[in-house]
């Protein structure tokens, strides 16, 4: 979960509570290579003939090949070998290449990962395209290798693939329908659509436990807060996208959710103990690990409990081989959360982070800040002998395990069929609509404010937070919400107040619902002392009906308990809202349940509204 920069998973907004050659060529050059490297799936993972096979060709490699397998790197552009000029400027200036082919042909980087931001996802067939280059691009090499290519489709808050792409709802309004089938049909239709686009292995799905409402990086990325159930949609979701030929990735090991730091910019400490870790956050990945899952990602989190030494979970042998490793008994493929976080750069240098994350057990180093300066130092460490080679074989062995069990090795396809029968077809956006509509959860209607009806309520005023929209999706809420209740029959206009309305702002909106009929308030992470509040309780005020959508935390209901109807989305993309204004208009009953407990503002110790919570017409 990387910076907006240099990282992995990028939310977007604090969350929480808190103040806070040509085909044919290339093809014929690398026959025998794909030959040798189609492994059985029913071959023994560390001594079948599968294995014997993967490491005949890791006794070929030589050094260099075999620390750059370890590097899965971000690159700038749209195409592998024809970037625009301002990505390869990009790209000179932080990775010392011009494309994506030549950062390959450099370092022989064994992944590559898709940021929105690094221009790398524009459109399907453009993704596609770029996917199909840098495999082009790797097995040109001498005895080059398929790529791991990567990305953050976790929905919800964070996803790279936008529209044409099917969004689904993200990870904690997933958990307020509770359905293993929604889950599963989520990773399984996102796979099919990223497999198609050439991406292979996917950063999702969160299986951390979010227990502490100020946490402000995972928050609704998070299923909730029952250890059972976010390890029950874990699985499901990770099978899902396994069946579609996508490996699913668990994270952020040993887990992330009770946290109160954001490790982008700092370097959180969890304070519980060895045996609350056992009951909380160790279920969902227990329960990943039963499921097969592919692999999982590291935090850059200091954890007391289960290594005392002040380094973090990324850099930790304890955590890593003795937890992950041992007692957990996982053998897939580990990867680091981005190098270019905080939390993992706090302690020791650039150089020093890659090679004590192989050294604690990890196998794929993600996006260090400078892939120069980390290549060389794991080829220094190497080469002096505080790494052996035996070990980077250890990781490779399970790297190109994954690679030929996803089919990786097998002739790359040349049509673009698969794209259009597959990528954000009507069956596949009917499927998130109605995953959707089940997640939409009632929390407050008193007096019966909702749903509203077109027949008395005609003319509706959306108002509130608008904060940046997912990737790809069409935003701001407030516009996609009054669009969405105007096709429903109302005749709803949008204004935006933003989520620190000014006074100014407010006035304006006070003025425009004493010409409405009824009120909707989108709200965003409302605190004590929030100018949201103020906002609400001026247009209480009006004494016009007045329902609040919480476009992100459910834990906004607790600042706001004057408001008579409030309805929690759990995110802000077009499928989230939409949903929620078939609820507002009557459409569809609200049928999700909370997922996480919300406590009282005036006093944390008590419980406002339980776990299973939610209300239904």
């Amino acid at each position: 979960m990387p910076d907006t920069s240099t990282g992995s998973d990028t939310s977007t907004g604090s969350t929480g509570n808190a103040a806070r050659p040509s085909r044919r060529a290339v093809l014929a050059a690398t026959a025998g290579l794909t030959a040798a490297l189609t492994v059985p799936a029913t071959a023994d993972a560390a001594t079948g003939p599968g294995a014997r096979r993967l490491r005949g060709l890791i006794s070929r490699m030589t050094l260099q090949e075999k620390v750059g397998q370890l590097f899965v790197m971000r690159v700038y552009g749209h195409s592998a070998t024809a970037p625009d000029q301002a990505d390869i400027d990009a790209n000179l200036k932080e990775i010392g290449v011009r494309t994506a082919a030549e950062l390959i042909a450099k370092y022989r980087v064994g992944g590559i990962i898709y940021f929105t931001w690094a221009h790398n996802t524009r459109d399907p067939h453009q993704i596609a395209d770029l996917s199909d280059g840098i495999q082009k691009a790797s097995l040109a090499q001498p005895r080059g290798l398929p790529v791991l290519i990567s990305t953050d489709q976790e929905h919800g808050a964070v996803c790279r693939v936008g529209k044409p792409a099917t969004l689904f709802p993200g990870a904690m309004a997933v958990g307020a329908a509770g359905s293993l089938s929604d889950a599963h049909t989520l990773g399984r239709i996102s796979g099919a659509e990223l497999r198609a686009m050439g991406i292979n292995q996917d950063y999702s799905p969160d299986a951390d436990v979010n227990v502490n409402p100020a946490n402000p990086i995972i928050g609704v990325r998070s299923f909730g807060a029952a250890p059972d159930a976010v390890a029950a949609l874990v699985a499901a979701e990770a099978k899902g996208y396994q069946a579609s030929g996508v490996a699913a990735t668990a994270k952020h090991f040993p887990g992330h959710g009770d946290t109160a730091v954001d490790s982008h910019t700092g370097f959180p400490v969890i304070t519980h103990s060895r045996d609350l870790w056992e009951k909380l956050d160790a279920v969902p990945f227990r329960a990943a690990i039963a499921a097969g899952i592919d692999s999982i990602m590291t935090a850059h989190i200091q954890f007391p409990a289960l290594d005392d030494s002040g380094d973090p979970a990324t850099l930790s042998r304890p955590i890593l081989s003795g937890i992950l490793r041992g007692e957990l008994g996982y053998d897939g493929v580990v990867i680091t959360d981005s190098l270019g976080m905080q939390g993992v750069r706090t302690k020791y240098g650039d150089d020093r982070v890659p090679v004590l994350a192989l050294k604690a057990g990890v196998d794929q180093l993600l996006n260090p800040p400078s892939i120069d300066v980390a290549f060389n130092a794991v080829l220094k460490a190497v080469q002096d002998g505080e790494l052996t080679e035996s070990r980077l074989d250890e990781s490779i062995l399970r790297i190109l395990r994954l690679k030929a069990r996803l089919g990786l090795l097998d002739p790359p396809r040349t049509d673009r069929a698969p794209i259009e029968r597959t990528v954000g077809t009507k069956e596949h956006l009917a499927a998130a609509d109605r995953i959707a509509e089940r997640t939409t959860t009632l929390l407050v209607n008193e007096d019966r404010v909702l749903p509203l009806d077109p027949r008395t309520e005609r003319r509706i005023l959306v108002v509130g937070a608008d904060p940046d929209s997912p990737s790809g999706t069409t935003g701001p809420p407030t516009g996609v919400l009054a669009a969405a209740l105007t096709e429903l029959g109302f005749t709803a206009t949008a204004l935006s107040t933003g989520t620190s309305p000014s006074a100014t702002a407010i006035a304006q909106a006070v003025t425009a619902a004493r010409d409405a009929d009824a009120v909707i308030v989108a709200t965003y992470n409302v605190t004590t002392g929030d100018a949201q509040k103020t906002l609400v309780e001026q247009l209480l005020a009006t004494g016009r009906p007045l329902a609040a959508l919480a476009v992100r935390n459910p834990y906004d209901v607790a600042q706001l308990t004057s408001v008579k109807g409030y309805l929690a989305s759990y995110g802000w993309t077009d499928v989230e809202v939409c949903a929620a204004a078939r609820v507002i208009a009557g459409r569809v009953a609200p049928c999700g349940r909370l997922p996480v407990p919300v406590q009282r503002a005036d006093d944390p110790a008590q419980v406002l509204y339980p776990i299973g919570h939610g209300l239904t017409y």
